[in-house]
């Protein structure tokens, strides 16, 4: 394994390894910084304790606190775009290079950068009812809890968020929740919360993408992610089981640096942006 802080010597090497390889790609949050969206664990994230399936479903303060909280982060997520790193997998993706890109985050930025992620927590920008099953949007609920809750939002503008728009909140039990429009159920947004599960269906589809990789001599690049949580870390197990080489780019250790064949500590912008370049000039050349 090669691991040191990214030199431009170490991100030319990992460059050159990932070059004419098939890739699949998992992302995290550390990919969506450069859009003002703030990650989990960097220096400048915002301490969390999530809330729980649990939590959410025990009553209604619960989805009180929740809702008001993200009402009031949704904005700043909303009006985030697309950055470098973005841009870059979404063009990786256009020609060829990467097989299946999948994301950890819930922001949906890949899929405004052009690209068509398997968005393993879901999407933030989706709303279900927990009876029905109806799917609706975050924006139309934004526009609902507006007008139930005048004013709410912009009273808390300068509350400090976190990737999945989430905000600290001192007193919430005055904010009104509505309810399902189809079916008069419980709203929830349409992302895994703790005490959930990924869907079958989303992590099989990831595993058989990175087993492919066996056969094709392909890698798995892990970019933004410190792969805290299993959802991501076991398909860096996988690829580790089946010989399946693994780049990871980070600001910071991960859980499967022991696992890849080189670890950056640096940013992910840059080195997506670079390995777009080198792809373009290889087709171009080709």
């Amino acid at each position: 394994m090669t691991e040191a802080p990214a030199t431009e010597a170490l991100a030319t090497e990992a460059l050159a390894f990932l070059a004419a390889r098939p890739l699949v790609v998992l992302t995290g949050a550390g990919v969506s910084t450069d859009s003002g969206v703030p990650d989990y664990r960097g220096p400048d994230s915002v301490a969390r304790t999530p809330m729980t399936y649990g939590e959410f479903v025990s009553g209604p303060p619960a989805r009180q606190r929740y809702w008001a909280r993200s009402h009031v982060g949704w904005g700043r997520m909303h009006h985030a775009l697309p950055n470098a790193g973005h841009r870059a997998l979404a063009l990786l993706e256009a020609r060829g290079r990467v097989d299946l890109l999948v994301t950890q985050n819930v922001d949906g930025l890949h899929e405004a950068a052009g690209s068509n992620p398997i968005a393993l927590h879901g999407r933030i920008s989706d709303v279900i009812c927990l009876s029905c099953r109806t799917v609706s949007s975050r924006s139309a609920l934004h526009e609902r809890l507006d007008l139930l809750n005048p004013g709410y939002a912009d009273a808390h503008a300068d509350v400090a968020s976190r990737p999945d728009g989430d905000v600290d909140l001192d007193d919430t039990a005055g904010f009104v929740v509505p309810d399902c429009e189809a079916c008069g159920g419980v709203l929830k947004p349409d992302v895994v919360f703790f005490g959930e599960n990924v869907p079958a269906a989303r992590v099989q589809r990831c595993y058989d993408a990175v087993e492919a990789l066996a056969e094709r001599d392909g890698a798995l690049l892990v970019a933004g992610s410190s792969l805290t949580v299993m959802s991501g870390l076991r398909f860096v197990k996988r690829s580790a089981k089946l010989g399946v080489p693994v780049v990871i780019v980070n600001r910071g250790t991960t859980r499967g640096d022991d696992l890849a064949t080189y670890t950056l500590h640096a940013g992910t912008s840059e080195f997506l942006g670079a390995l777009s370049a080198r792809s373009r000039s290889e087709l171009r050349d080709a």
